[in-house]
């Protein structure tokens, strides 16, 4: 095109794709931040012009809110349909309601006029043996119990699988990983998208429903940001905004640990601290402000189910002594080491499945696994019953009216006052239910390895906690008896005379639920907070601080990273960690690329290549940009520009532009040097060209490097000597360099 050029504006011209990124690849956080800029400016400007333009400001300022009130709205109510569901077909493995088969074991005998002690026994509700034999006593019944409480699972669990593997690769596992990934700027396509959470959902309630070692509570921030993502694209700013849209997906992932614990603040917490990379203060306020929607419009679908806004009330008598620290901070330690053993046994799990062939089964595994559950699950009623109810009866406090066999403990009422129940020597069903609690520990610490990271949807929250509340159930029991019998030692002189009631065995299990969610999630104030939301128990807090602070350090001192880190990693993904120190001593020009003996960079001059001489460049390479310098002689700094962007309107300007040919010089400069009359048209790029690259110095020390990468979210920094370029680090070799000095495998990072 020749004489005067038509300047694009991304704001006015846009091309189709131009801006945006190829799948697996980092976002460039300075330029997405400088486009949103430049979009508000220009509605500020333009408010002033008309009434209209001061509506659409407005309008354009109130969209956040409204954003998050859908997003609550709608993660809240998915997440009320998910629990109503997993209630009933966990409840469907073990019976049917005559009254109608859609009601659970709970809904099912709620108008029966069974007495308190008898209230599971409501004839409405039957088992299968009672259903098909008629009766539902003795040996037969047992079995064809045993045979279709297995069945189910298998059913279940198979179903989840076909359909993830069939129609929503993405719906498997916890999700949190690549949540984490994806906010600290990476591209996944199609892992937020509406066939993920169409089958998440679906998939998500028939792998709980199986009873497989799990929990739903991490894939709910998985199937919150699908909510976030999808709703995104009704308003045009978060549409076209990666960065904007990562502020979004921030909340949504607050607002999914909200309906999955009923705790707002801690879901505010819990995306602040664990996964968000990017949380400006206005975001603090719109993630709770979707939090406290999707925990009410959860509690509005479903109030009489574990949705209600403390998922495991606690109502302990006595408070805490301050000597228990000692058992609470023994909790801490196993939930450390617990921690770390499941890390690397999960880890080491996961990277068999990768490299043998036990990964191209997934069916067959989630068969197995499936099976072998439900077959040692069955036998015990601790591992029958859903994880969530074993928690919640865990955490009870034994009141008079109990009838568990927890609380079967001898009893002796004469100085019962009120509630209050004294320390008593312990019963037959105390002592069964500890060996079956034991048992169940020993099950669930096993068999919660082969499960995470299968094809099917699966957390890790609620398993961690039930190892750890059994853990704390058991070490409570104990304290209790010894207490009980000794109450004359020095250590309970003073405050646990004989009939006193001042050990809580279910403050224990609460603590160490605790203990082994932070040993392998790491998460410390954000777990505490949800621990209070979850339980009401706000006096417990130094307990809890307690154990969770401990079982990080123990698990810190054996291995650095958490569960969510390790599979990051071990999928490659490029996540820069921000807790993280690098303090070696090494400079940017021993990290950048090229390194000696390497082909030299590969740049496009600002006016003197042709269309063909970049399309060569373009597909010989597979580089995501290009530097553009003055001259291949000088190599004088220009800026640079990305591979899509020049792609796209290459493409477009042959398609569009009269006289764009192979031979067309490419100029990114406003004034192009002048040509004879007969050479085609000029193709001028400027506007994509990105000015205002980063640079560092070939001296810089790489500790401020990484620093850069890290608060500025850049995917590439270019590297000088006196003005000249030299190089580029990307994102990539930055966390190479990182892996390498921690020696560790740098070939582990896939993705730039």
């Amino acid at each position: 095109m020749n004489g005067k050029s038509t300047m694009m504006d991304f704001l006015e011209e846009p091309l189709p794709g131009v801006g945006t990124y190829e799948d697996f690849n980092t976002i460039d956080w300075v330029r997405e931040k400088s486009r949103d800029r430049d979009r508000h400016r220009e509605i500020t400007n333009r408010s002033k012009e008309s009434t209209w333009a001061l509506l659409h400001s407005v309008s354009d300022a109130f969209s956040g809110w409204l954003l998050m009130l859908f997003i609550g709205l709608l993660a809240g109510s998915l997440a009320g349909l998910i629990d109503i569901s997993a209630h009933w077909m966990t409840d469907l493995k073990e019976g049917v309601c005559l009254a109608g088969f859609w009601f659970n074991h709970e809904h099912c005998c709620w108008k029966s006029n069974t007495t308190f002690t008898d209230r599971d026994k409501c004839p409405e509700w039957k088992s299968w043996s009672q259903l098909i034999l008629g009766y539902g006593e003795g040996a037969f019944a047992y079995i064809l119990n045993y045979f279709m409480y297995v069945v189910w699972a298998l059913m279940f669990s198979l179903l989840a699988v076909l359909l993830v593997k069939g129609f929503a690769p993405y719906a498997c596992g916890s999700g949190i990983p690549e949540i984490k990934t994806i906010l600290s700027g990476f591209i996944i396509r199609g892992y937020l998208g509406k066939w993920t959470l169409v089958i998440k959902t679906i998939t998500l309630v028939l792998a709980v429903s199986s009873g497989l070692s799990l929990g739903k509570e991490g894939p709910l921030v998985h199937v919150a940001c699908c909510c976030g993502n999808i709703l995104c694209h009704l308003f045009t700013k978060y549409r076209k905004n990666e960065a904007k849209r990562r502020e979004v997906l921030s909340a949504a992932a607050a607002a999914g640990v909200s309906v999955a614990f009923g705790a707002p603040i801690g879901g505010v917490l819990f995306s602040l601290e664990e996964v968000s990379y990017y949380f400006p203060l206005k975001t603090l306020w719109r993630s709770f402000f979707a939090a406290l929607v999707a925990a009410f419009t959860l509690r509005s679908i479903n109030p009489f189910g574990n949705s209600r806004l403390v998922l495991f009330y606690v109502e302990f008598h006595m408070p805490w002594h301050l000597l228990e620290l000692v058992p609470f901070i023994l909790l801490g330690i196993f939930g450390g080491l617990w921690g770390a053993f499941f890390i690397r046994s999960n880890i080491a799990w996961c990277r068999r499945r990768k490299t043998t062939r036990l990964g191209k089964y997934p069916v067959l595994e989630v068969f197995v696994v499936t099976a072998i559950t439900a077959i040692l699950a069955f036998p015990n009623e601790y591992t029958r019953m859903s994880t969530s109810e074993l928690i919640s009866e865990l955490f009870n406090d034994c009141g008079i009216l109990d009838s568990s066999k927890l609380c079967e403990y001898v009893n002796d009422f004469n100085s019962t006052k009120g509630d209050d129940l004294p320390d008593r020597a312990a019963g037959p069903g105390v002592y069964t239910a500890m060996w079956q609690l034991a048992l169940a520990l020993i099950m669930k610490v096993f068999i919660t390895i082969f499960t995470f990271g299968m094809k099917v949807p699966s957390g890790l929250f609620i398993p961690s906690m039930a190892v750890g509340a059994i853990a704390g159930r058991l070490l409570g029991v104990a304290v209790e008896q010894l207490a009980f019998y000794h109450h004359d030692w020095a250590i309970f002189s003073g405050w646990c005379s004989q009939g006193a009631d001042c050990i809580t065995p279910g403050l224990y299990a609460m603590v160490g639920a605790a203990a082994c969610l932070g040993g392998v999630t790491r998460m410390t104030v954000s777990l505490v907070v949800i621990m209070f939301e979850l339980t009401g128990g706000l006096e417990y807090i130094v307990p809890l601080m307690a154990a969770a602070m401990t079982s990080k350090w123990v698990a810190d001192a054996i291995g650095r990273e958490g569960i969510y880190d390790a599979h990051i990693r071990l999928n490659g993904y490029p996540f820069l960690e921000a807790k993280e120190e690098f303090s070696h001593k090494t400079r940017a020009m021993d990290v950048m690329r090229p390194r000696k003996n390497d082909p030299p960079l590969t740049v496009i001059t600002q006016d003197s290549m042709t269309v063909e001489d970049v399309e060569t460049i373009v597909t010989k390479t597979t580089y995501s940009g290009y530097p553009v310098v003055v001259s291949r002689a000088s190599q004088r700094l220009v800026g640079f520009v990305l591979r899509r962007d020049l792609i796209i309107s290459i493409e477009n300007a042959r398609k569009k532009q009269d006289g764009i040919v192979s031979t067309s010089i490419i100029c990114f400069t406003d004034y192009c040097p002048p040509l004879p009359p007969s050479s085609p048209s000029v193709l001028k790029l400027r506007s994509i060209l990105d000015l205002s690259p980063f640079t560092v110095t070939d001296e810089t020390p790489m500790e401020i490097v990484v620093d850069i990468f890290r608060k500025l979210g850049l995917r590439q920094c270019l590297v000088t000597h006196n003005g000249k370029l030299l190089g580029i680090i990307t994102k990539k070799d930055v966390l190479k360099h990182i892996a390498q000095m921690a020696n560790q495998d740098p070939e582990s990072i896939l993705f730039n």
